[in-house]
């Protein structure tokens, strides 16, 4: 192959990757662009805002704290550039956080030596070498970092200062983005298209009237690439990567919205496709009675005030996404949320707002369904109470972005008790510093090796010790209220392709007390051994009879009853991994059943998880 020939070639790809997703031109230069500061909070619009955030003592408390946390960054050595791993990305988070907090207290209270700061943080990041563009949420939440402190300090930095920042800015972010083998983000549907158009998007408006032509073109760019992401929301607003990704994903697609909108006066409708004005009260539906998160997939289980959620409130007007956040901010006695580096969107679209923390509306809806690449179902016996029954449902496919062999697997939570969990993410630099490759989606992969995300670390159905598939997938095929009954309906048979015939799943909140997990398995004339399992936070389990099962955690209990038409194997397993690059499994363990299937019909399983009060008088 000829030289001429491969140039040829890499051109072609790059003009595919970097033109084709301009289809249609949203923004040119006969727009006009404010002045500095015009990204998300523009000119002149301190002053409104602080007298908004000081008629509520919820939104002073905040501000007062943030104005604290930022006087501390002051004292703090300026952020270097060390890698763990292949990712700078903590580095640039960091970064984010000091100098959106710095240049929002320069704006609030006008003390210069939060501007000197926000300065000499970001002159320091200008020089380094690069931004990591090898992994590109580095380059972009780096740029979003620098483009918020140029912008927002403009008329106060040194033209020196400016100059620096803003060749960094041109040079480390935006121009880095060009590059085909980085820039794939472009065309992927998931967290990385949001987070990286948002920060690049970012740096385009920062430096506009100096970088005119590339900064339309990035920015027009980035409104057809987004969408492609922004569609994974229909119908129902579901986030396909779960709820900590969603904490990511759609917050640098929330900053995104909220910069175009501010500069163009529109979002061009790009927040009125559907399901993604519903996805605020997905992020509140995955927060448990004992906040914690439903947290399937690559996700954590700790749930905490999200300023994102105020987004959605200034624009639909809902009350039931304020109630979380304020018994989140409550519990947070620590004030975790000042390490949230978007914490000023909290202020700017609350308090900005008028949206009250003092009497937020309890949500009256107490199961929500939603399809998507993850279809997911949740039901509670309450909002109010921290001891509620929380049941939830999670379906789609290992195909999608950070998923698990998870496919029909279920949480229980009652009486504050985590009795059936998920074990949620994975330290990825654990693992791949370990030499896993974590992120291959072939069947046979080694990412499904791995113990967290294998089908039998799950709660969910095992068939012969064999793997889910993970190109098929599941949604949500029958839901709602019967007879004080919520339940969710999905034909899993798709996942367990030539290992049994038919495999449908039920799982029902009865009379708001107890959870039932119903199986119909149909089989043929193969021998098929079933595994049922659940992963527990229980401490003690207990055989008490061939069909019943004690779970115990706190002085509570949690009776596993099972109504089966074959004899059952209960087994109580430890859930601590062989291979040494798994994490370890803390607080933990399995319990479940084997049973042998009855050839050539169709037989149904039935789990009942019954508190103490609800077992003593069951009948099922």
């Amino acid at each position: 192959m000829t030289t001429k020939y491969v140039l040829s070639f890499i051109l072609a790809a790059f003009c595919t990757v970097n033109m084709a997703l301009s289809q249609t031109e949203y923004v040119n230069a006969s727009m006009k662009v404010p002045s500095h500061p015009r990204i998300i909070l523009l000119k002149g619009q301190e002053k409104g805002l602080l007298k908004k955030i000081n008629k509520d003592p919820y939104w002073k408390d905040i501000h007062q704290n943030l104005i604290g946390e930022a006087n501390r960054i002051v004292d703090l050595p300026t952020n270097q550039r060390i890698k763990i791993g292949r990712r700078l990305l903590s580095v640039s988070r960091e970064n984010l956080r000091r100098i959106f907090d710095l240049s929002y207290a320069y704006r609030m209270t006008k003390d210069k030596k939060f501007l000197a700061r926000a300065e000499k943080e970001m002159l320091v990041a200008a020089n380094f070498s690069d931004w990591n563009p090898s992994h590109f949420l580095d380059v972009g939440e780096m740029t979003m970092a620098l483009a918020i402190g140029y912008d927002w300090l403009y008329n106060d930095l040194s033209e020196t200062s400016r100059t620096q920042i803003r060749q960094a800015i041109i040079e480390k972010g935006l121009k880095a983005s060009y590059n085909e083998k980085d820039a794939w983000f472009l065309t992927a549907e998931h967290n990385w298209n949001q987070v990286c158009n948002g920060g690049i998007t970012f740096g385009a408006l920062a430096v506009y009237e100096d970088n005119m032509a590339e900064s339309l073109k990035l920015i027009n760019r980035a409104l057809n690439s987004i969408q492609k992401p922004m569609n994974q929301y229909a119908p129902g607003g579901a986030y396909p990567e779960g709820i900590g990704y969603w904490d990511y994903g759609t917050s640098f697609n929330m900053m995104f919205l909220s910069a175009i909108e501010g500069v163009y006066k529109t979002d061009f409708d790009l927040s009125k496709k559907p399901g993604f004005l519903n996805t605020g009260m997905y992020s509140q539906e995955m927060i448990t009675p004992f906040c914690h998160t439903f947290n399937y997939s690559d996700n954590g289980a700790s749930a905490s005030f999200c300023p994102t959620v105020f987004w959605f409130y200034s624009k639909t007007k809902n009350p039931a996404l304020l109630y979380m956040q304020k018994k989140l901010y409550e519990l947070d006695k620590s004030k975790r949320y000042l390490n949230d580096r978007l914490l000023p969107i909290a202020l700017i679209y609350g308090a900005g707002s008028g949206a009250s923390l003092a009497n937020p509306v309890e949500p009256s809806d107490l199961m929500w369904t939603a399809e998507g690449p993850s279809p997911v179902a949740v039901m509670r016996s309450s909002w109010s109470n921290p001891e509620a029954a929380f049941l939830g449902f999670k379906l789609g496919s290992p195909s999608v972005n950070h998923a698990h062999l998870d496919v029909g697997s279920f949480v229980f939570e009652a009486d504050g008790v985590r009795w059936a969990i998920d074990f949620g993410g994975e330290n990825y630099e654990r693992l791949e510093s370990r030499g896993v490759s974590l992120w291959g989606k072939a069947e046979d992969a080694q990412r499904w090796d791995v113990f967290r995300y294998r089908t039998k670390s799950h709660n969910t159905l095992t068939f012969n010790d064999k793997q889910q598939s993970v190109t098929a997938s599941a949604k949500i095929d029958d839901s709602g209220i019967k007879d004080h009954v919520m339940y969710a309906t999905s034909d899993l048979s798709a996942m367990y392709k030539s290992q049994i015939p038919s495999v449908k799943r039920t799982v029902s909140l009865v009379d708001k007390k107890f959870a039932v997990i119903e199986d119909e398995l149909t089989t043929n004339s193969q021998f098929t051994k079933v595994r049922w399992n659940m992963l527990t936070e229980a401490d003690k389990v207990t055989f008490i009879s061939k069909n019943t099962a004690l779970l115990e955690k706190d002085g509570k209990k949690l009776y596993m009853k099972v109504d089966a038409p074959i004899d059952i194997r209960f087994y109580n397993e430890s859930s601590t991994p062989t291979n040494t690059y798994d994490s370890p499994n803390v607080g933990n363990q399995f319990v479940g059943f084997e049973a042998d299937l009855k050839l050539n019909t169709t037989q149904k399983i039935t789990v009942y998880l019954l508190l103490e009060d609800v077992y003593s008088n069951f009948k099922p």
